[in-house]
């Protein structure tokens, strides 16, 4: 009988796996004929040869594009070791292992909507490779699958399941890369709180908050230990200088700050995009709590990953990766036309058919370039808007994790 079942997985899963190699290996040549310049990937070494030369961080300046050095300097520190390598084999292995970390990524997402069986990976990776946020973060060699692995790592298990002693330190390392997953432990801590008010247990969400606030200091202290002046220089301007990052108004820009600036033909939109973030940010977690608590930890999550990414000053388009588990989620739940919609938005690369790039074309877009480059935003903000009329519709019910 073992045999006979092992043969029957066996054949089950060969096909799937044949075609999310293929997909792959097509993928992979489509990268090369496309010479993708893996430009964030070529920053990222910079920022480890000036951690090992001793110079300044964010002085730093790299490529023809001269791009700045942008994350905190913890990340730094793991680059280091991309000097090791020539940049052909860097570029080769940044490729392979964001193809590995994608079927982890489809995975966790996949056991977070409760349907983890190997063949659905294998099937959803095949697709999920050609979206437009991982194709592009594959072509600049981003770390974005990479931060949401290690989100959802802490995050794919509900509360009931007892996530051990090392849940959170996933979010906590996530953040102290990048801040933006800080939010989810900001998400984390503010359900414990509102579960004790509530007279519940707060300890599935308060010790894992603890733990992702602790891993945060501790690679920060490790930072500060081992790059004294540029964490200073950091923590005391560098995080505060959004400019840095690039100009608002750019078309790669999927934050809410992006639309505002285009809508309003504008380089700052300033004070109008600082209240709507506060409200999406307060409405976003709210949602997300009040999921949590009624066993929505898939909608919780979801809602959590789309907030801060509409409320970050900038989110590139490849930072939307988190597309593909809030199209398994709506998917799974019965949402299918909407999932379907999210998957063409996030598969057309609609955003770049509108004008863009030099002389700043952004600030002079039509009524149908400012929608097609809104999409992700807008369908952002559509999902938030579901989750929110489900999580009012059942009231004190409990949703479906």
């Amino acid at each position: 009988m073992t045999v006979i079942a092992f043969s029957e997985a066996r054949r089950r899963v060969s096909v799937p796996l044949a075609a999310c190699l293929l997909s792959f290996a097509v993928f992979w040549a489509a990268q090369r004929a496309a010479h993708v310049s893996m430009i964030d990937l070529m920053v990222y070494r910079a920022e480890g040869a000036t951690v090992r030369a001793g110079g300044d961080l964010y002085a730093l300046r790299a490529t023809a594009a001269h791009l700045p050095s942008t994350y905190p300097p913890f990340a730094a520190l793991l680059f280091t070791p991309l000097t090791l390598l020539d940049v052909p084999s860097m570029r080769a292995l940044a490729t392979a292992g964001n193809l590995v970390l994608l079927l982890a990524f489809v995975g966790l997402s996949l056991r977070l909507v409760g349907h983890a069986r190997v063949e659905c990976v294998l099937w959803v990776a095949a697709g999920a490779v050609w979206c437009e946020p991982v194709w592009t973060t594959v072509r600049y060699g981003q770390i974005n699958l990479l931060l949401a692995v290690l989100v959802l790592w802490d995050l794919s298990r509900r509360p009931a399941e007892r996530p051990g002693r090392w849940a959170g330190v996933g979010v906590g390392l996530a953040a102290a890369v990048k801040l933006t997953p800080a939010l989810f432990a900001v998400f984390l801590l503010a359900t414990g709180l509102v579960a004790r008010c509530g007279g519940r247990d707060a300890g599935p969400w308060l010790r894992p908050a603890r733990r992702a606030a602790g891993a945060f200091a501790g690679a920060t202290l490790v930072a500060a230990a081992v790059l004294p002046y540029d964490s200073w220089r950091f923590w005391t301007g560098m995080v505060f200088r959004t400019g840095r990052v690039g100009r608002a108004e750019e078309t790669a820009n999927q934050a809410l700050r992006g639309v505002l600036a285009r809508l309003l033909h504008s380089a700052e939109p300033g004070a109008l995009w600082a209240a709507a973030a506060a409200v999406t940010a307060v409405v976003g977690l709210a949602v997300a709590v009040g999921a949590e608590l009624r066993g929505g930890r898939a909608w919780a999550v979801a809602v959590c990953a789309v907030t801060a990414l509409m409320i970050s000053p900038v989110s590139w388009s490849h930072h939307w990766v988190w597309c593909v588990p809030v199209v398994l989620l709506l998917w799974t739940r019965g949402h299918r036309a909407v999932a379907a919609g999210a998957t063409l938005v996030f598969c057309s690369y609609a955003l770049w058919w509108v004008p863009h790039g030099h002389g700043r074309p952004e600030l002079h877009q039509d009524a149908v370039d400012l929608a097609l480059s809104a999409l992700y935003p807008v369908t952002g903000a559509l999902f938030l808007a579901l989750a929110w009329q489900r999580c009012r519709g059942r009231g004190r019910a409990r949703l479906r994790p």
